[in-house]
């Protein structure tokens, strides 16, 4: 007989950390004690989780005694200092920060793609992939298990609220500055209006698209695309697979899309492309366009699965495939994943009742 594994949830407080909170209540309850942490300033807080009012306390040593999982949302520095501590005292750590993605000792994990990944975690930490890569990986990731894919090129919409609260609030302050106004028409009309209140994004993002993600990396590329590269081949145990990244910030509020390009070994048919991506586990075809029916982030947010639409076979190669991903970048993109990362650890974990 065994108890539940205790989880403990570091960064509760947060955008991504509410949305956990709401995603733990509604899931199958796989957790005996779920234990809520922040920094100190939060602590004291109250916040419900599976129905109940629960009290946030402060990061420490202490707040891990007798946790079996604990999934971290914060900044990567956070993450640096306090996730190897963590891990030290036995508590396995799922972390959503981009601190370890890279570190060969740690696995990065899409339970739909490398759920196997999970078990050789020699720091005891696990990574949790970028919101970008986890938009659109699991339907790649099917799609390679069937024709084997050689080459990628992705093009990303990205929604505000992948740069945190300060995105959303930047984009709601720009476009109550510019409704009902006249205003796009005229060259720099947009940037006068915002002033310096371009927030996370080095200009206005409302009436406009802004092509950067990210901080800056050599020869011109942003972390965000950096980290697509990267993640795309470690998830998918492709470590030469050529792989280019342009990633975009749209005016959107959640949910990210990508249009892909995907070159594979064989030749492939939109058909038994269809086939695939209609029985895959969190991906939801969506793909008649003569109906009107594709992906769209208005129509996707709040929703956990990869939507895919306009699937089309290259018209001049007929290895590759063409498609229209959209997945929310708070749920699969952030708090879910993280979720079912822990809730694959939790299956070798039993504690002695």
């Amino acid at each position: 007989m065994t108890d539940k594994p205790a989880l403990a949830v570091v960064g509760a407080t947060g955008a991504v950390g509410a949305v956990m909170l709401q995603i733990l209540s509604q899931r199958a309850d796989v957790w005996g004690e779920i234990r809520l942490v922040a920094s100190p300033r939060s602590a004291g807080r109250t916040l419900a989780v599976r129905g109940e009012e629960t009290e946030v306390l402060a990061l420490g040593e202490e707040a891990f005694e007798g946790i079996d999982v604990a999934v971290f949302d914060v900044p990567d520095e956070v993450a640096e200092r306090w996730a190897p501590v963590v891990a030290a005292g036995g508590t396995v750590v799922v972390d959503n920060s981009g601190a370890f993605g890279a570190d060969p000792d740690v696995p990065l994990v899409v339970p739909e793609v490398n759920a196997h990944a999970a078990r050789n975690r020699p720091r005891g930490i696990v990574s949790n992939p970028d919101c970008t890569t986890l938009s659109m990986i699991v339907a790649v990731g099917a799609l390679h298990a069937e024709f084997g894919l050689t080459e990628l090129i992705v093009s990303s919409y990205q929604a505000v609220s992948g740069a945190g609260k300060a995105g959303v609030d930047t984009l709601r302050r720009q476009l109550a500055a510019v409704a009902g106004t006249e205003l796009g028409t005229a060259p720099g009309d947009v940037r006068r209006a915002v002033g310096d209140d371009t927030g996370p994004f080095g200009a206005p993002v409302a009436l406009n698209v802004v092509p950067w993600a990210g901080s800056v990396r050599a020869d011109g590329w942003s972390s965000q695309e950096m980290r697509v590269r990267e993640e795309s081949r470690k998830i998918l145990g492709l470590p030469e697979l050529p792989v280019t990244a342009t990633c975009v910030r749209v005016p959107v509020v959640t949910t990210h899309s990508l249009a892909v390009h995907a070159r594979f070994e064989r030749e492939v048919t939109v058909g038994r492309a269809h086939e695939i991506l209609s029985t895959a586990p969190g991906v939801v075809l969506f793909d008649d366009p003569e109906a009107g029916d594709f992906p769209t982030p208005a129509d996707v947010v709040g929703t956990d699965p990869t939507w895919v639409g306009r699937v089309r076979r290259g018209l001049d190669d007929p290895r590759a495939l063409e498609l229209f991903v959209c997945g929310d970048n708070l749920r699969k993109g952030a708090a879910l994943n993280a979720v079912q990362i822990a809730e694959t650890l939790a299956v070798e974990i039993s504690v002695p009742n």
